[in-house]
């Protein structure tokens, strides 16, 4: 998008060295019918931010993109994070739209990184990428001490996908302490590898769960880590591989839109739950049945009689749209279409 501008890759030994001596050397390479400067990698090396902002403060022609896979060396060696001067976009794998809605089945076995579901050796290619990052992002950036407590952790954490968080489960079966497991998990966030999902807790009559659900952002890496086989249509893994789609595209919606609802999901002590609540208006139940059931329903219905809702959406297999008592049941690829159309959460107040 951008071929003219000056691209800084911290990747590049030379380059990395000689920007971590000589961080002044980026503003005085700058021509002055330079507008655009890419910075790739960008928390290999925070002190470089000090520049930037100069940069920007006496130019304000200059535009500055900066990339980079995790925001754990920013957060916690208090870099400047350019308050004011930058807008903060997260990018994802790939989504429905950009893969023309007909990889679906694709997607819920290998994921959606580029480099993997365009791939001839998809499950060779995961293991790369899972085995990369593991080396490059934790060892190299010293993230944690211990790489063979981190890989257990990391690996039991897949059973956790889609589940509420349960540290003591991941902590007994890595053996590893649950306030280690607990760093770890912070660690995940902050490479930018997993997500929290929080729980809704606006209902009165039925008290609700207050533990966060767990959720990698690529269902193949997900499912690397499990180290389970292929997903076939109608099985258990696929519904929640379907659940777990269904969530990466309303985050990955929600950042690409610029919008702040809150997603979040809600389950009762008495075992009602809905997948997800859009602010306190839209409830979502992912079921990947083929025919949806009135048993399927009791969450919404239950959620419906405390809170008022706009919409509620059952996504199913079913091929033809229809509506009970008011829930409408939709197939997965329609509503992937409905959604980014704008048809389930609007881009404009």
């Amino acid at each position: 998008m951008f071929p003219k501008a000056r691209y800084v890759d911290l990747l590049e030994a030379d380059t990395f060295r000689e920007l971590s001596a000589f961080p002044e050397s980026l503003r005085q390479k700058i021509r002055d019918d330079e507008t655009t400067i890419v910075i790739d990698e960008i928390q290999k090396l925070p002190m470089l931010l000090d520049e930037v902002q100069l940069l920007i403060d006496r130019n304000k022609k200059l535009r500055f993109l900066l990339t980079g896979s995790s925001a754990r060396k920013l957060k916690r060696g208090n870099a400047n994070l350019l308050g004011g001067r930058a807008l903060f976009l997260h990018f994802h794998p790939l989504v429905s739209p950009e893969l023309d809605y007909a990889r679906t089945l694709d997607r819920i076995n290998w994921g959606s990184l580029p480099a993997v579901i365009d791939s001839p050796a998809p499950k060779q290619d995961l293991d790369a990428y899972v085995g990369t990052y593991l080396r490059e992002e934790i060892m190299a950036e010293s993230l944690t001490r211990s790489i063979e407590n981190f890989s257990r952790v990391l690996h039991f954490s897949s059973s956790l996908n889609a589940q509420i968080v349960n540290y003591a489960k991941v902590s007994n079966d890595a053996q590893v302490p649950a306030r280690t497991v607990r760093d770890y998990f912070d660690i995940l966030r902050d490479t930018l590898i997993a997500q929290l999902l929080p729980p809704f807790r606006g209902t009165k009559k039925r008290k609700a769960v207050a533990t966060e659900k767990f959720y990698f952002f690529d269902l193949g890496v997900a499912r690397n880590l499990a180290r389970k086989g292929k997903i076939s249509r109608g099985t258990e893994d696929f519904g929640t591989a379907l659940e777990h789609l269904i969530f990466t595209e309303l985050i990955a919606f929600r950042d690409y839109h610029l919008l702040d609802f809150e997603l979040t999901y809600w389950r009762s002590l008495s075992q009602f739950e809905v997948d997800f609540v859009i602010n306190d208006e839209i409830a979502i139940q992912v079921k990947a049945s083929a025919r949806v059931s009135s048993q399927d329903l009791r969450g919404i219905r239950a959620l419906a009689e405390e809170i008022t809702l706009r919409r509620s959406i059952v996504v199913s297999s079913e091929r033809e749209p229809r509506k009970v008592d008011g829930i409408e049941i939709v197939n997965y690829d329609a509503f992937l279409r409905d959604l980014w159309a704008g048809k389930v959460i609007p881009t404009e107040s």
